[in-house]
């Protein structure tokens, strides 16, 4: 199957889930980050906002041991911000949920982990994102390149390989409700 014929069929597998059955994996996946070292032993990390009923790592935001970093899109790149609970949010580029444009920005030398939405990872940590570049660009810059990252999907998107393109870099981890 090709990259777009398995985003397609992940994404409906996704949003056919129940409101509760989605609540329940996504909690299943913050515990399992809870207990993982690269989370534990980080500062600031980087997540993003569900969309089109990703993994929800909200119940993790409100924890204030973490400076929170969300993805704001700006023409092509992502401009990272610092966001809190009681920070408002706006609807951005392709209706994704972001932080404001005044919230200050983090800089990569600041960051200690980024938590990477993917439609599907591999055993072998590659990720299928949505198709857009945004996180290959960045995790392809020198200034983020080597920043641990965790692929969040899942089980049924961890598979034992997905189509693979010259300028895909695999993660460090993947986290799903069950690895």
């Amino acid at each position: 199957m090709g990259k777009v014929d398995l985003r397609r069929s992940l994404i409906g597998k996704r949003q056919s889930m129940s409101v509760g059955e989605w609540r329940a994996r996504s909690d299943r996946i913050c515990e399992q980050l809870q207990g993982y070292t690269l989370f534990t032993q980080a500062k600031t990390i980087l997540a993003y906002f569900s969309f089109r009923q990703e993994p929800d790592l909200s119940p993790l935001f409100t924890d204030t041991n973490y400076n929170w970093g969300f993805p704001r899109c700006v023409g092509k790149s992502l401009d990272w911000h610092i966001w809190k609970p009681e920070d408002s949010v706006q609807v951005g580029a392709y209706g994704i949920t972001e932080p404001d444009s005044y919230a200050p920005t983090i800089e990569p030398a600041d960051v200690d982990l980024i938590l990477v939405p993917c439609v599907a990872c591999d055993y072998q940590g590659f990720r299928l994102g949505y198709g857009g570049g945004y996180y290959d660009r960045l995790l392809s810059s020198p200034y983020w390149a080597n920043k641990p990252t965790i692929g969040i999907v899942f089980d049924f998107a961890y598979l034992p390989q997905i189509p693979l393109e010259s300028w895909d870099k695999p993660l460090q981890a993947v986290i799903t409700e069950n690895h």
